[in-house]
């Protein structure tokens, strides 16, 4: 019979280098967010719109970055399989495609329309002004005592 101190295989876990991951992880999610702030700060201020849009795209890089992040250490798919890992990020991939080719399409349709429909072109542009209502009650709502 062999002895027992053979067979068993021991696993060690080094808990300071746990604690080292997740703070390094931690650290570059806050300086993602906080970085994510300040241009969001500074795009208030901003009025060129190519400008405006190339923030908007380096907010948005930042936030799948740290999408990625959260999704490798947190919920733990750093460690799994890679086909595991595609089973879930092409699905999400092809979910962002979808709709940016969605909004695409709706603008281009707008655009469309606007440019051989000149009737909706003109009724696009046209402001429409909310009735004045008297006392701050709807035209349509009933009084009290009134018969109909």
């Amino acid at each position: 019979m062999e002895n027992i101190q053979e067979i068993t295989h021991h696993h060690s876990f080094d808990r300071e280098a746990g604690k080292k991951e997740v703070i390094r992880v931690t650290v570059i999610l806050t300086v993602f967010t906080l970085i994510e702030l300040a241009l969001g700060f500074w795009l208030m201020g901003i009025e060129a719109q190519f400008m405006r849009h190339l923030i908007k795209g380096v907010i948005c890089i930042l936030m799948l970055a740290k999408a990625f992040y959260i999704v490798g250490y947190f919920m733990h798919l750093k460690h799994e399989l890679r086909n595991m890992i595609m089973t879930i990020v092409v699905p999400l991939l092809l979910f962002f495609w979808f709709i940016i080719a969605f909004l695409a399409d709706g603008n281009s349709y707008k655009n469309l329309k606007n440019k051989y429909d000149p009737y909706h072109l003109e009724q696009s542009k046209t402001k429409v002004e909310a009735p004045a209502h008297e006392g701050g009650e709807h035209p349509d709502a009933k009084k009290e005592g009134s018969k109909e």
